[in-house]
């Protein structure tokens, strides 16, 4: 089981654009994928639930996939958090 934590560098944290696609990459593998911040927890696959987490930018989450592609899922999704979104 993957776990992985990092720090959120995106101005507006894990919040509009950077959570949706969050989101929609998380719902890609079968795996069951959680983001832990602070005392809090979401699945990740849920837009609703990684929104109020109220992740803003320099916040320290963690992330926890388990299952067949958990690797993979982990990878994805720090891949994700990793890139620079441009508001359009």
């Amino acid at each position: 089981m993957p776990e992985i934590t990092l720090t959120v560098h995106h101005k507006v944290g894990l919040h509009a654009r950077p959570a949706a696609l969050f989101v929609q990459t998380a719902k890609k593998f079968k795996s069951d994928i959680t983001v832990t911040y602070g005392e809090r927890e979401a699945n990740a696959k849920s837009i609703l639930k990684v929104l109020t987490l109220g992740v803003n930018q320099g916040a320290v989450i963690t992330i926890r996939a388990e299952g067949e592609d958990a690797e993979a899922a982990a990878t994805a999704l720090i891949k994700i958090l990793s890139r620079e979104f441009v508001e359009e």
